[in-house]
């Protein structure tokens, strides 16, 4: 493909609530087995983008252990490959990224080496899967400045969550409003674009001159009526897990056979960084319906419509029911837990009830193991 890829990857978001405080959103467990951010890696390495940066920034440690190795996306390359970038102390620059417009800015040295005429930008935190040539054919028969990926919403979505686009019947943007607080459009930005690489260059260098830090605001919401931005309309599956509903959602809809197959089955794959850990063990008295079991776990009692993540142990007589429990969690003996998010690295005591009544509900508890 000719094109580079930028992931945007560094900001925080107060709608995750707990489970943003030790991690970053984009290096959020989906599915039991995935990241978030392995979505749109996996995207790149299936378009066939041979060179992908990731910008990183808040709480990026458990983030850039994931990134580590660069092989698993198939990124391990002489020319081109997988790259890291983190805010840096520089003699001219001292900042933080302020926004995903900075982020760029301040890489833009990596923009303007590159050669491919092309630039794909994606957020982390999408679950989805795209191939990007398809993209970037619209945006050449378009003729068009920006290409934006959009997906029509549901009646019922909360869109002050989202960018949202009017088009024409030529897919041409009329008007782009970020997270209204009410709208009757129902068209919305999945964060992802297509630019031609010395227009985003020439676009960013006028942002950082004008001292605008972000990229929606500042660019295509400024530009809307000066550039030809076009919108692309996706038909499969697409969510964004930028708040706790929507994250307990992307992972329960994975337990829907459509999803499921869209995702685990049918091709291309996502890929993830693989842990050598023993497959899923179901003890006598273990009962499990409709529910996604990651290795290394150990099941004792009954698990119905959830999604359990790796090296997580189920005690005797537990009952867990459509909830989500994240990596390395000890549930005690005789625990109940229902509409729930549980921590990872969690210890839940034997006796206790976690019972999400009034929407879903974070679980967290003291980060040590009690024998019982």
């Amino acid at each position: 493909m000719r094109a580079i890829g930028i992931i945007l990857a560094g900001g925080n978001n107060h709608r995750m609530k707990e489970l943003s405080s030790k991690r970053a959103i984009a290096a959020m467990p989906v599915a039991g087995s995935y990241r978030s951010i392995d979505f749109s890696l996996s995207n790149m390495s299936n378009s066939h983008v041979q060179k992908v940066a990731v910008l990183t920034q808040y709480n990026s440690r458990s983030l850039n252990e994931h990134l580590s190795s660069s092989k698993w996306w198939d990124f391990g390359r002489k020319q081109g490959g997988l790259y890291i970038f983190t805010p840096t102390v520089t003699a001219e620059n001292s900042y933080w990224y302020r926004g995903t417009a900075d982020a760029i800015w301040q890489n833009i040295d990596w923009l303007k080496q590159s050669h491919e005429p092309y630039v794909v930008i994606a957020s982390g935190d999408g679950v989805y899967k795209m191939d990007y040539n398809k993209v970037l054919e619209y945006h050449i028969d378009k003729k068009a400045d920006i290409t934006v990926v959009c997906k029509e919403m549901p009646q019922d979505t909360d869109m002050s969550r989202f960018g949202v686009i009017k088009a024409d019947e030529t897919g041409r943007v009329m008007d782009f409003e970020e997270k209204p607080m009410a709208t009757d459009a129902h068209l919305v930005s999945c964060g992802i674009y297509i630019i031609r690489r010395r227009q985003l260059i020439e676009l960013i260098e006028k942002c950082a001159e004008e001292d605008r830090y972000d990229f929606v605001r500042d660019i295509l919401v400024r530009y809307k009526n000066v550039k030809r931005i076009y919108a692309y309309k996706m038909d499969t599956y697409w969510n964004s897990i930028a708040s706790v509903d929507a994250y307990y959602q992307t992972n329960m809809d994975f337990l829907k056979a459509d999803v499921r197959k869209h995702f685990l089955h049918d091709y291309p794959d996502i890929y993830s960084k693989v842990q050598d850990l023993p497959p899923a063990k179901y003890n006598a008295g273990a009962n499990v319906k409709n529910s996604l079991v990651a290795s290394g776990c150990i099941i004792n009692g009954t698990v119905e419509n959830s999604v359990l993540f790796k090296k997580v142990f189920v005690g005797n007589n537990c009952v867990i029911r459509n909830s989500i429990i994240l990596n390395d969690v000890y549930l005690g003996d005789n625990t109940c837990i229902e509409n729930c998010i549980v921590e990872s690295r969690d210890t839940i005591r034997a006796n206790s009830r976690y019972v999400g009544e009034d929407g879903v509900k974070v679980v967290i508890e003291k980060n040590e193991r009690y024998i019982m």
